[in-house]
């Protein structure tokens, strides 16, 4: 039977105003920025338009390139990509955040979907209305029909109970055992009250509390590794907040995003204007996430700016001073370690190694007794930037204290930073303190 062409690619091609060699170099582009290594040249751009389907991963790393390029979202329809495997039904960018949550906690108990989820391709392409700088306002999206049973305030303040308990818990002992118990509580409890009825100020508390969770799972995710997964998770809270009207926690997720970018190697202007968005939205916030969100925009200015991102760092400083002490909670507090964690990134891309030296010290300092994740991670940092100085003996000392805390954490973040040790270690593995070091590590696993 001959094969149908793909007038769709072709239409999209000619509107990326791309030829066939154009798109093939971009494919091997994207899939080098995401450590993988793509067969493609105009000969096989000519056969899918000739109705070949590409073969896995060229799908999703096609639609990511002509999004990135056409600066929209493209979805594997409109490509004329049906017959390739798709993520997951409906979880484009405007599809319903309510169906998207429900999809992806659901996919938690498919074995299949959650593997394709999982090792899908992370997309830096931005919707618009993420860019603009509109505040977010309460949706008026009719729901689908509501289940029995009602949904209210009190249901709304255990997702925040749940969220304090999930945090510290990760805090104490890394995402990766937490993450499998949020995911249930997602599918089963949270989404049961988001289709339930409810009033409209009770719903609004309702998708606030769906959207923080969401972002926790995201970060869980991310941690492990499942990056586009995160992305998801990431985007529906987004557009959660969104239609609760909260500023705040959609410049939370904003936030998010442009630190999940960053954390992936990812400085493009893309992701500085996820920052700068975040930033935006954070004006109608409270001191604490407006503190939140200029200190990621510090980060990413530093890739572009120098002197924006300190100017971005004193604003989010200023703004943390102005913050009343309040209870920790994972959506309602900054603390300080964190801010000066931040604060050593920027410094350390500004290329002020003693300055962020200082920073990560007093980082590790202010680390609450609770958040043993951040201690962990940012003494491994603090290691890292000291064996960069020289200063081998203080190194190892830190690195020691890691290897105290890495067996109860179980974290991919914090097993990367084993690695790092590992690899840094190795010009001087003939050094006798760092050889027991080195010893001890392969101990650990």
């Amino acid at each position: 039977m001959p094969r149908t062409h793909n007038n769709r690619l072709r239409a999209l091609l000619q509107e990326a105003d791309w030829s066939g060699a154009q798109l093939a170099s971009a494919l091997r582009t994207l899939a080098a920025e995401h450590g993988q290594r793509l067969a493609c040249d105009r000969s096989t751009v000519s056969r899918w338009l000739a109705g070949t389907a590409p073969r896995p991963p060229a799908p999703e790393l096609l639609l990511q390139a002509l999004s990135r390029r056409l600066q929209r979202p493209v979805s594997a329809a409109e490509a004329g990509l049906s017959s390739a495997p798709a993520t997951v039904p409906d979880l484009s960018w405007e599809a319903d955040p309510l169906h998207r949550l429900t999809v992806l906690t659901r996919a938690e108990t498919d074995p299949h979907i959650r593997h394709t989820l999982r090792t899908g391709t992370y997309n830096l392409a931005v919707p618009d209305v993420w860019r603009s700088g509109q505040t977010p306002s309460a949706g008026t999206r009719q729901r689908a029909p509501r289940t029995k049973g009602r949904a209210g305030h009190a249901e709304a303040e255990e997702m925040r109970t749940m969220a304090r308990v999930f945090a510290e818990a990760a805090q104490l002992h890394g995402p990766g055992h937490v993450r499998s118990a949020l995911a249930a509580y997602l599918s089963r409890d949270v989404t049961r009250c988001l289709h339930a009825p409810a009033t409209e100020k009770a719903r609004r508390r309702l998708l606030v509390g769906s959207a923080q969770l969401a972002l926790m799972f995201g970060g869980m995710c991310a941690d492990g590794g499942a990056e586009a997964l995160a992305q998801h998770y990431q985007h529906t809270a987004a557009q959660l907040a969104s239609e609760a009207g909260d500023a705040s926690t959609f410049a939370i997720a904003l936030r998010a995003m442009s630190t999940h970018a960053h954390d992936m190697g990812h400085h493009t202007p893309a992701v500085l204007h996820l920052a700068e968005r975040a930033a935006d939205a954070a004006r109608a916030a409270d001191g604490a996430v407006g503190a939140y969100a200029q200190a990621q925009l510090a980060v990413m200015q530093a890739h572009h700016n120098g002197r924006a991102a300190l100017k971005a760092l004193t604003a989010a400083e200023r703004l943390h001073e102005q913050v009343p002490s309040a209870a920790p909670g994972p959506f309602d507090h900054y603390p300080a370690a964190a801010l000066h964690y931040q604060r050593a990134q920027t410094l350390a891309t500004l290329g002020d190694t003693a300055g962020a030296n200082r920073a990560l010290t007093t980082s590790l300092r202010l680390r609450a007794p609770t958040d043993r994740q951040g201690a962990t991670l940012t003494r491994a940092r603090l290691a890292e930037s000291c064996l960069a100085q020289g200063r081998l003996d203080t190194a190892l000392a830190h690195w020691h204290r890691f290897l105290d805390a890495y067996p109860v954490l179980h974290s991919s973040r914090v097993a990367r930073r084993l690695g790092a040790m590992r690899r840094l270690l190795h010009p001087h593995r003939r050094h006798h303190a760092t050889a027991q070091l080195l010893a001890r590590a392969v101990a650990l696993g």
